[in-house]
C-alpha cells in the first residue's frame, strides 16, 4: 500500500513529534521551559488548523490523514495533561481531572472503533469541536503557568479546563448515545436474520 505524504500529513506527523518535546520540557521548572513549552504547543495547535484547511482547500485529504489527524490531537493533549499532573512545579493539574479527561478519550476512541467495525462512521459533532478548542486554550495557559502582565496563566488555564471537562464529559455521553442508536438497528436486523435462518 502506497502512503501519500501530502502536506497535511506532514504537518500532522510534525504535530505528533511535538509530544515527546513537550514531555521533555515539562520535566523542568522555571519560566524559560514553560515559555518554550507554550510556544511548541501553540505551533502544534496552529498546525492542527493548517492541515485541515489545506486538505479542504486543495483536496489533498487522504485516508492516512483521516486516521492520523484525530490520533495526533489525542497524543499531544494526553501527553500534556499527564505531564501537567505530574510536573515538579506547583500548583499543578489535579490527577483525578486528568484521569476523567483521558478516560473519556479512550472510551470515545473505542466506540469509534466499534462503529467502524460495523461499517459506520460518526463524524465529530459540534460538542467535540468545542471540547477540543477549550482544551487547547486551557492547556496553552497551563503550559505558560506563570503570571505575566498581571494575568495568572495557571489560574486562567484551570478555569477553562473545568469548562472543557464539563463539555468533554457531555460530548462523550452524546457520542455514546449516537453510537448506540446507530448500532441498534444493525443488531436488530442481525437478530431477525438469525431467527429466519433457524426457521
Amino acid at each position: 500500500m502506497k502512503v501519500a505524504l501530502t502536506t497535511p500529513n506532514v504537518l500532522t506527523i510534525a504535530r505528533i513529534a511535538t509530544a515527546p518535546v513537550l514531555v521533555y520540557l515539562l520535566c523542568f521548572t522555571g519560566p524559560t521551559a514553560a515559555a518554550i513549552a507554550g510556544g511548541v504547543f501553540f505551533c502544534a495547535t496552529i498546525s492542527d488548523y493548517l492541515d485541515g484547511y489545506i486538505a479542504r482547500s486543495y483536496g489533498s485529504g487522504s485516508t492516512l490523514g483521516k486516521f492520523l489527524d484525530p490520533l495526533a490531537d489525542k497524543i499531544v493533549v494526553t501527553a500534556v495533561l499527564i505531564m501537567l499532573a505530574g510536573t515538579p512545579r506547583t500548583p499543578h493539574v489535579p490527577a483525578w481531572l486528568v484521569v476523567v479527561l483521558v478516560t473519556r478519550e479512550i472510551m470515545v476512541t473505542g466506540l469509534r472503533a466499534v462503529a467502524a467495525a460495523e461499517g459506520r462512521v460518526i463524524a465529530a459533532g459540534e460538542l467535540g469541536k468545542y471540547k477540543m478548542a477549550l482544551q487547547a486554550i486551557a492547556l496553552q495557559g497551563l503550559l505558560i503557568h506563570y503570571t505575566y502582565l498581571h494575568i495568572n496563566f495557571f489560574a486562567a488555564g484551570m478555569f477553562v479546563l473545568w469548562i472543557a471537562t464539563i463539555v468533554s464529559v457531555w460530548s462523550g455521553i452524546d457520542y455514546y448515545v449516537k453510537v448506540i442508536a446507530m448500532l441498534r438497528p444493525a443488531a436488530a436486523g442481525a437478530s431477525q436474520g438469525a431467527k429466519r435462518a433457524a426457521i
